[in-house]
């Protein structure tokens, strides 16, 4: 996050980056990593780790700029998500959660 906050300091960037550009931004980036997958299904790993290093990146911008820790959330997603999928339901299964 460090190097984040860093690098659009440097450039003056955080007066674009209100939740509403960053949310915008996500799904923006989230278009362009599809578009690797677009032909062919076994993706450019370079045009990959591009396209995902940008959605992470600006998901990371969001989260920073929402006072989120991203640890937090994810764990705590986590634990609800583990609660509405069971192992004993859920192993080997693409079932949404109601449907279990």
């Amino acid at each position: 996050m460090d190097a984040l906050r860093a690098f659009v300091a440097e450039r003056d960037w955080a007066q674009f980056h209100s939740p509403e550009n960053l949310a915008k931004s996500i799904a923006i980036e989230a278009g362009e990593l599809l578009e690797v997958f677009q032909w062919d299904p076994d993706a450019d790993p370079d045009r990959l780790a591009e396209e995902l290093a940008d959605v992470l990146t600006y998901c990371l911008l969001l989260a920073d700029r929402a006072g989120l820790d991203v640890d937090t959330i994810v764990l705590e997603k986590l634990e609800r998500t583990r609660a509405k999928y069971p192992v004993e339901k859920a192993k080997g299964r693409s079932t949404k959660y109601d449907q279990l």
